[in-house]
């Protein structure tokens, strides 16, 4: 799997997932600093001419560094949740197909403290370059679990004891109404369409975010990102437990 750009591919190093590093011409602190890890991990970085970049990362802004790396592990839903410091938070992503939100979805789940994302396998945005560039390295870090059916998702949450709270701009309650300090997941639907049906009628509650100007509805990284530091301001001063024996 190919990754770009000098944050995504310095937190791949410190998660111990790159294989190869190719870089252009290029001599600042950032750089002699990913020089620095991959040292240290024993991973080969070769000089590259821009144009041979520029291929590898689709026309992406790379700075002058792309790497080649693991897939990552895979996670099961159930896992997610047994992971989980303190009552389980996890995003459910239905549809959401472009790189960029997804990126940044990544991104707020890991500043938010969230225990894992799960996403649908079709229907999806993919593991690599544009959406690691957008995560700002978070790509790295966040658990992903990646289902055949959303739905089915829902219900093995459920089984799990985690309330799914899916957000829907015509649902009566407000987000900051959701009691946040039991185990959790937010359901995000795609860029304008929203939550499917089905998957609409197996949350077990449904969150509006209040709007009170001249558009309609938010992206929906920036709905993620306001839900889950919402979470977070209501979990703060709970105890977090430990990993659980056996666990890294």
């Amino acid at each position: 799997m190919i990754i770009y750009g000098l944050n995504p591919v310095i937190e791949a190093l410190r998660a111990g997932r790159v294989r190869e590093i190719r870089v252009a011409d290029r001599h600042d602190r950032r750089m002699r600093q990913l020089f620095e890890l991959a040292a240290g991990a024993g991973v080969a970085v070769r000089h590259a001419q821009t144009g041979d970049l520029d291929r590898a990362a689709r026309g992406g802004r790379h700075q002058g560094v792309v790497a080649e790396i693991d897939e990552g592990r895979q996670y099961g839903v159930a896992e997610l949740v047994e992971r989980a410091r303190g009552p389980a938070l996890l995003v459910v992503l239905d549809g959401v197909e472009d790189p960029h939100n997804f990126g940044a979805i990544l991104r707020v789940a890991d500043a938010a403290g969230a225990d894992g994302v799960i996403r649908q396998t079709r229907r999806a945005a993919a593991l690599d370059g544009a959406a690691a560039k957008a995560s700002a390295g978070a790509l790295a870090h966040v658990r992903v679990a990646s289902v055949v059916n959303i739905a089915r998702a829902l219900e093995e949450l459920r089984e799990a004891n985690v309330w799914t709270v899916g957000l829907a701009a015509d649902a009566p309650l407000s987000y900051s109404e959701v009691d946040f300090t039991q185990p959790s997941a937010i359901v995000l639907g795609a860029e304008g369409s929203g939550l499917r049906r089905l998957v609409r009628e197996r949350c077990d509650l449904l969150a509006s975010l209040p709007m009170r100007g001249h558009v309609d509805s938010l992206n929906v990284s920036v709905a993620a990102g306001i839900v889950l530091f919402e979470a977070l301001r209501q979990r703060v001063g709970m105890p977090e437990e430990g990993p659980k024996a056996g666990q890294k």
